[in-house]
């Protein structure tokens, strides 16, 4: 017999390297076959049309939506019910569901992703005859909602113009429950002597062989399917848009390629399908840690959205067409049909559309923004002050120290193992001193065992996932061995899971009391990860609360557990202060609870370049905290590699270096030199620019528009740039950067959109694009980015240990002037710790550089000012005075250097003062001028005056 630890050994290969036989391909996956299968139907019948339909509806002119029957010719007895309803900002949300069925159908999905119910339209008019019904609507009556009845199909138009169109290939399928003996499709009834053939009148449609309706089997797992066929399909088609972009995770490039079709780049459709996938592939529809079923479609004229809010597993075909458009399949394995149809027209509108629906990014904590250091694993107490010293006697900056599972006894988490980590609080509290935090993992596996008092309660409380029989729990292979998983679509696993996190003991219940307040909460192996489970995750006919099989919900299942861990860190503290949670796994929805990261990827140049373009992915699927692991989980990378992947990670939302136990350490003061010095300034770089960093987040936060913005959404018109995925704008800073993520190379050429200066952000050397190009220096010291003229950058430029520490420093403000002479910026400050924000407890100012033309030709006056954005907008009940704000009084802006004047100026004076100290300095053309200690507060309304003539 097997010891636990034995087993979990034999089983780890299989789970430390990917391995395409551990994962399904769409023709391992029943339902994928019959999906695919129905498209190809499709294309060899020239008769081929949907087989559903709907009556005309009653409706009123101004109602905003109907409720129908819909008919499929296929099932005649069979009934399904249609829901089409605009809402607010012109989405239409389509429901369909099959009414009085042998069973239910998971309808819950948007019960998770959603923020509340969207308010429905008043601005609608519908007509309708004998072949449709069409709604018009929107501020310029240029949208229309088209329902064609028989057969079935949606249209959304935009002037005229063709958005989406759902069903127009006549692949909407939803699979109806039924009984093995309805089932059969084709069978000999013997009767005195006499053999009649049944046929099946529904072969042309659903083929003609019951492929996997009842059970499933992938190696050595077989799935039972106790409800039968129950998948869904849909084609959703956007005719007049050639690229389409989104449905993260998959490690592939931003502007999405087609997996079918003559210019399919895979031959899998992508696949959305929560998994533990190590060492995964750079370039690949495979699926990974998580899923948001969201989809944007993007041309020079408009933009659009499509939310399809399915839980189940989910294939998507893509086939970017001749006529310039792009065909897409969805195939689900289970759930009703609920998608939401965003109509931009922007990019930007597409983004507040769906942050209206799902929510936002919160203002994370201040420090979280800074540098993470972790790997597993810091093996002890004393190897955490150990790590911490050096940092501070290398004088590198760090906000963070993580700890992965080895902190843990026998993986049993909250319990410390006391041999190597003696004192947990007071090595947290030492690090704490010098204002840095701690992050430790939580997974949501729990070792079995009755000496664990988590596991013990979640047991007593019957809140564990259970098997495919109801009953019992349900138990897997983990870290820990033997494991079972709480079920957090539980209610009665919220209160508990949040008592667990109290640093005190309420009501003698065992509680993480050798915690402190301060510390982040890691929650990996959510999706779930299970070592001895069909493609490394659950069995789909497990059962969690409300008799919902696993299969159902699997997509959502990482999201509650990283959500609840939000609240519960959150609820440690009253007043709450906000907490930080890194997930692996996520779901639409999940931006409201924290922070992701591309998972276990390994060190190589290839997944240093695809992880920017997965973050992008992400902040498209409305996650914009996200980051890669600098280096790689797997590997050694060379030093130059990882001076580039530090370079990568200072211009990533979440900035972390992390990696695997059998890596070698690589902190960043064991390097030699001449890297140890470039990694320390990357790190100054990512500190002196937090103002930028933070303002970007307060912005995403209000309006879902993305922290890190490719060229699509800078310059939605722009169609040479919707491919671009190796530059990227940081929120409306203006700043452009290219990472340089390949061996040995010197230069960069950085695409420019637009006839506009951009500066060079360390020399100021003003650079006009050259067919569309500005070269740049990119040696290893070198960083290729670029301040776009018109921007206005606030930095703070004094080196310190960690971030909170720089609370009083000075601002530097870098004022880009574009051709015209004006620039803009602003920043966002509060406490970084509290909700105080919400109260009016904040500083938000804007900066400004206006230019007066002189007679004859150029600048005569450029006129630098600061206004209060928080009393124009109105954030909470804002007093210029307030706490925050008189907390912060004494912080000056110690510099100003402005960029892009053609000569030297006259007089620099602050107006209603006197004359401040300056320099000037031309270069070819190029002046640079910086005005010294100018004596004005960042709280305050002020103006510096530079005359040229």
């Amino acid at each position: 017999m097997w010891s636990p630890g034995t087993f979990l050994l034999l089983l780890l290969p299989t789970v430390l390297a990917f391995k395409p036989s551990d994962f399904k391909t769409c023709s391992q996956s029943g339902f994928c076959r019959r999906g695919r299968a129905l498209a190809e139907r499709s294309q060899e019948l020239s008769s081929w049309h949907s087989p559903y339909s709907i009556k005309p509806p009653e409706l009123s002119p101004h109602q905003p939506g109907f409720t129908t029957n819909v008919h499929s010719s296929v099932y005649p007895n069979v009934k399904f019910v249609l829901d089409v309803i605009i809402h607010e900002e012109g989405i239409v949300r389509v429901r369909m569901d099959e009414e009085n069925g042998l069973r239910k159908r998971y309808n819950e999905a948007t019960q998770w992703a959603l923020i509340g119910e969207p308010l429905l339209s008043d601005d609608v008019l519908w007509t309708v005859d004998s072949k449709k019904a069409k709604a018009v609507y929107g501020p310029k009556k240029d949208m229309e909602l088209v329902v064609d009845f028989n057969p079935l199909k949606i249209t959304l138009f935009r002037g005229g113009v063709e958005q989406v169109v759902l069903n127009g290939r006549g692949l909407m399928h939803m699979e109806h429950f039924r009984t093995k003996e309805d089932s059969k499709l084709a069978e000999h009834i013997e009767g005195e002597g006499q053999s009649v053939l049944q046929v099946n009148s529904a072969a042309w449609f659903e083929g003609d062989t019951q492929d996997a309706f009842w059970d499933e089997t992938f190696s050595t797992w077989t799935d039972t399917k106790p409800k039968g066929p129950e998948s869904l399909s849909l084609d959703i088609t956007f005719p007049n848009h050639a690229h389409v972009y989104g449905i993260p995770q998959h490690a592939t490039n931003l502007s999405l390629p087609s997996t079918t079709g003559p210019t399919a780049r895979y031959t899998d459709p992508f696949r959305l399908y929560n998994a533990d996938v190590f060492e995964y592939l750079a370039d690949s529809p495979t699926s990974l840690y998580g899923s948001i079923p969201l989809m944007h479609a993007h041309s020079a004229t408009s933009t659009v959205a499509v939310f399809n809010a399915i839980a189940s597993e989910t294939w998507i075909d893509i086939a970017h067409v001749e006529k310039g458009g792009v065909e897409t399949h969805w195939i689900s394995e289970s759930g009703i049909l609920d998608v939401f149809l965003l109509p931009g027209p922007t990019p930007a509108d597409v983004f507040t559309q769906y942050a209206h629906l799902t929510g936002t990014a919160p203002l994370p904590a201040h420090w979280s923004l800074g540098y993470h250091q972790c790997r597993w694993n810091y093996v002890s107490s004393d190897d955490v002050r150990g790590v911490q010293d050096r940092f501070d006697e290398d004088d590198f900056p760090v906000d963070v120290f993580w700890l992965d599972i080895e902190y843990a006894e026998d993986h049993k988490y909250f319990m410390w193992n006391k041999k190597t980590f003696p004192d947990p609080v007071e090595m947290t509290k030492d690090v704490e001193a010098v204002e840095r935090k701690m992050v430790i993992i939580v997974d949501p596996h729990l070792k079995r065992s009755n000496d664990y008092p988590v596991y013990k309660r979640a047991s007593e409380l019957e809140v564990l996932v259970k098997p495919k029989n109801g009953e019992g729990e349900y138990e897997g292979w983990c870290w820990p061995g033997s494991s079972s998983w709480i079920d957090f679509f539980h209610p009665g696993s919220w209160d508990f899971w949040i008592s667990l996190f109290k640093t005190d003991t309420i009501d003698g219940q065992w509680s993480w009391t050798e915690s402190t307040n301060n510390v982040g909460i890691w929650n990996d192996m959510n999706e779930p990860s299970v070592f001895n489970g069909p493609e490394i995750t659950m069995p789909k006919d497990n059962i969690h609360y409300g008799g919902w099989e696993h299969r159902d919900v699997h997509n959502i299942n990482g999201m509650l557990f990283a959500n609840h861990t939000f609240q519960a860190a959150e609820a440690r503290t009253d007043p709450p202060r906000r907490p930080f949670v890194l997930t692996r796994a996520f779901y639409a929805g999940s931006q409201r609870f924290g922070a992701m990261w591309t998972g276990d990827n390994l060190g190589t140049w290839e997944h240093m370049a695809v992880g920017i373009k997965m973050v992008l992915a992400n902040g498209v699927g409305g996650m914009p905290f996200a980051g890669s692991d600098i280096g790689g989980f797997f590997g050694n990378p060379e030093p130059e590699m990882l001076v580039r992947w530090y370079v990568v990670g200072a211009f990533s939302p979440f900035f972390r270096a992390h990696a695997h136990i059998d890596t070698k350490r690589r902190e960043p003061y064991l390097l030699e030199e001449p890297y140890k010095s470039l990694v320390r300034d990357i790190l100054r770089l990512r500190y002196s620019m937090l103002p930028v960093w933070y303002t970007a987040f307060r912005e995403t936060s209000e309006s879902g528009v993305p922290i890190l913005r490719p060229q699509y959404v800078m310059f939605p018109k722009d169609d040479a740039g919707f491919g671009i995925d190796d530059q990227f704008y940081v929120g409306s800073s203006g700043l452009l950067v290219k990472p340089v993520t390949e061996k040995g190379v010197k230069e960069v050429s950085v695409y420019i959109a637009e006839d506009q200066v951009y500066y060079d952000y360390f020399t100021n050397q003003p650079h006009r694009p050259k067919n569309r190009q500005i070269t740049l220096p990119a040696n290893l010291d070198q960083i290729p980015l670029l301040i776009r003229g018109g921007s206005i950058i606030p930095t703070r430029e004094r080196p310190r240990r960690s971030s909170p520490l720089m609370k009083h420093d000075p601002f530097t403000l870098r004022v880009a002037l574009d051709t015209s002479g004006n620039a803009r910026g602003e920043v966002y400050l509060d406490d970084g710790e509290t909700y105080g924000y919400d109260k009016g407890n904040v500083v938000w100012r804007g900066f400004g550089a206006e230019s007066t033309k002189r007679k004859g030709k150029g600048i005569g006056a450029v006129r630098i000012s600061s206004v209060d954005l928080a009393v124009r907008t109105q954030v909470g009940a804002y007093d210029p005075k307030n706490e925050f704000a008189r907390s912060v009084g004494d912080v000056r802006v110690e510099k100003l250097v402005v960029l892009g004047l053609g000569k030297k100026p006259l007089s620099v004076v602050l107006e209603g003062g006197s004359e401040l100290e300056w320099e000037f300095a031309s270069k070819d053309g190029a002046g640079v001028l910086v005005i010294k200690d100018p004596a004005v507060r960042v709280v305050d309304d002020w103006a510096v005056v530079v005359k040229l003539e």
